[in-house]
C-alpha cells in the first residue's frame, strides 16, 4: 500500500505556472536571456524550479501568446524579446486566498488613496449623482437582506472617474466587482444581524468619503478613502490569523488518521 506521507499537499498548477512566468519573464526583461537565446530545456526548468512539466509547458505558452519566446517544434523554445505589454488583469486564481485578498486591498490603497483626493478637486455635479446613486443602492440592497457588492464597486469606480484622468477608471474597470474582499471570500447567505451592522459600518465609511469629496476636501477624502480600505485590511487579516491555528490543527488531525 502506497505512503500517504510522502510529501506535502503541492500547490496549485494555475499559481505555480504564473509564478514561473512572472521568473522567466524578469529574466527576459532585464537582459539575463536576450533576444536569440534559446531557453532551458524543458527538464532543466523542472529540476531548477521544482515544477511539473505540465506547469513548465503552461508557463511557455503564457509567454508565447505575450509575444516574449517562440517555440520551435524540434528544436527548442527561444526569446524573442520582452513584448508588448499584456493588458492589466488580476485573474481569479490571483484572488483565491486571504493572502491574495490583502494584497489587492494593498494596490487598492495605494491607488484609490490619490483618486479620492484627485475626485475631491475634479469632480462634477454629474459624478456626484451617480457616487449618490451607488450609497442608495448599496444602502437598500443591506436593507433587503443583500450584500450590495455591485453598489458597492460602483462607487468605487465612479470616484474613479471623478478624477477625469481616464487611466484611472481603466484600472478600476480591469479589476472589476472582484476587487472588493466580500465577493471572492464571503459565502453568499443570508444576512444575519452582525453582518448588517458590519455593512452599515462600511456604509458609514462610504458616506464619510462621499461627503470629502463633495466638500472638494481633498485632504479628508484621501483620509477617509485610506481610513477604509485599511479597515478592510485590517479585518483580513485577523481572519488569516485566526484561520492558522484551525489550519494546523485540521493539518494534524489529518496526519493523525492516515
Amino acid at each position: 500500500m502506497p505512503s500517504r506521507t510522502e510529501s506535502p499537499p503541492p500547490r496549485r498548477a494555475r499559481n505555480l505556472a504564473l509564478e514561473l512566468v512572472e521568473s522567466l519573464g524578469d529574466r527576459i526583461r532585464d537582459g539575463r536571456l536576450p533576444p536569440g537565446d534559446k531557453l532551458p530545456t524543458e527538464a532543466a526548468i523542472m529540476a531548477e524550479y521544482g515544477v511539473s512539466r505540465t506547469v513548465v509547458r503552461e508557463a511557455l505558452s503564457k509567454l508565447q501568446a505575450a509575444g516574449q519566446v517562440r517555440t520551435r517544434h524540434g528544436i527548442g523554445t527561444f526569446v524573442v524579446g520582452a513584448g508588448e505589454a499584456a493588458p492589466f488583469r488580476i485573474s481569479p486564481e490571483q484572488l483565491a486566498t486571504l493572502q491574495d485578498v490583502i494584497a489587492m486591498l494593498e494596490l487598492r490603497i495605494g491607488m484609490e488613496t490619490e483618486a479620492a483626493a484627485l475626485a475631491a478637486q475634479r469632480r462634477t455635479e454629474g459624478n456626484l449623482r451617480e457616487m449618490r446613486a451607488a450609497l442608495d443602492d448599496f444602502a437598500a440592497a443591506v436593507h433587503a437582506g443583500r450584500d450590495g457588492v455591485a453598489a458597492d464597486f460602483r462607487f468605487h469606480l465612479e470616484i474613479a472617474r471623478a478624477t477625469q484622468n481616464p487611466h484611472f477608471a481603466e484600472l478600476m474597470a480591469a479589476l472589476g466587482a472582484s476587487m472588493i474582499p466580500r465577493a471572492r471570500l464571503d459565502a453568499p447567505v443570508p444576512l444575519t444581524e452582525e453582518r448588517r451592522e458590519f455593512l452599515r459600518r462600511v456604509h458609514a465609511e462610504h458616506e464619510n468619503i462621499y461627503d470629502a469629496i463633495a466638500a472638494h476636501d481633498g485632504e479628508g477624502a484621501r483620509a477617509a478613502m485610506r481610513t477604509h480600505l485599511a479597515n478592510s485590511r485590517e479585518r483580513r487579516r485577523r481572519a488569516q490569523v485566526q484561520a492558522a491555528p484551525r489550519a494546523r490543527m485540521a493539518g494534524r488531525t489529518a496526519r493523525a488518521t492516515t
